[in-house]
């Protein structure tokens, strides 16, 4: 199956501080592939990467066969118009419509007549079951509603590549499971490739095809879903399962706790 990214021995740093250390990755296209891990793993960096917006400090990140660490201003906006991203909290235009919204990279990108960008606009909300809320504002709508006009923003341009940054952050139960759903509906109907990085285990494992499992910069484990949840590396069980103690232990590193409680050189 034609890879639609690939990474190859990427490193990247800020700085002195290395941020990612050796990673290789490849997404098929028409997949659903997650990269998960904790906080300040590099997954977002990774994300910046393939979009252009960083540039390896070594190695290649290639999407559609162009590299794109090789690449001039020209050529990363005519590539960023074949992708999409849904930010974290959705980041809309507060002072514009849920329509033009929707409309806001037509009207940017495209010559596109207005009567057209209507019908497409309805379309992309349709796809996401909001056409009715066209005509309302961001500060009017839920967390959930607002996910799902950027999510609607994302699909505007029928882009190749959507990816996804923590996408079911503060979304209440019914929510995180339209949003999910959507992710695997909408890539299949529109023949896209997607790739997540979210931190919720199981609605994400119910999904995505792959997942790649990062931890200090690296990529310490992939598989299928499957794969992910019946792991015995320690530190792959402990996040999947969120137990409270592992490799990542409960106590943060201190002195003795006797001593702490002034009891001398008693042990704990």
């Amino acid at each position: 199956m034609e890879n639609l990214v690939e990474i190859k021995d990427v490193n990247f740093s800020y700085d002195v501080r290395p941020v990612l250390k050796r990673i290789n990755m490849t997404v098929p296209r028409g997949k659903v592939v997650c990269i998960m891990g904790l906080s300040g793993c590099g997954k977002t960096t990774l994300l910046r990467l393939i979009g252009g917006a960083l540039r390896p400090t070594s190695g290649e990140v290639r999407v559609a066969g162009t590299l794109m660490n090789d690449l001039d201003q020209d050529g990363l906006y005519e590539m960023r118009r074949k992708m999409g991203m849904l930010f974290q909290f959705g980041a809309l235009f507060t002072d514009l419509s849920v329509f033009d919204n929707v409309a806001f990279q037509m009207r940017e990108h495209t010559d596109l007549p207005e009567d057209m960008i209507h019908d497409l606009v309805m379309m992309k909300l349709s796809a996401v079951g909001l056409r009715g809320a066209q005509h309302m504002m961001p500060a009017e709508l839920s967390g959930g509603m607002a996910r799902r006009v950027a999510l609607a923003r994302v699909l505007a341009l029928d882009p190749m590549l959507i990816m996804y940054d923590e996408p079911f952050t503060g979304l209440d139960p019914i929510s995180m499971g339209v949003i999910s759903e959507l992710i695997r509906q909408l890539n299949a109907a529109l023949g896209a490739t997607s790739i997540i990085v979210t931190h919720d285990v199981q609605e994400t494992l119910k999904i995505v095809d792959y997942v790649y499992f990062m931890s200090d910069g690296a990529v310490v484990t992939a598989g299928t879903p499957d794969e992910i949840r019946n792991s015995t590396a320690p530190f792959v069980h402990q996040f999947v399962w969120g137990e409270m103690d592992g490799p990542l232990p409960f106590h943060y590193p201190g002195s003795a706790y006797a001593a702490d409680l002034g009891l001398g050189d008693a042990r704990a």
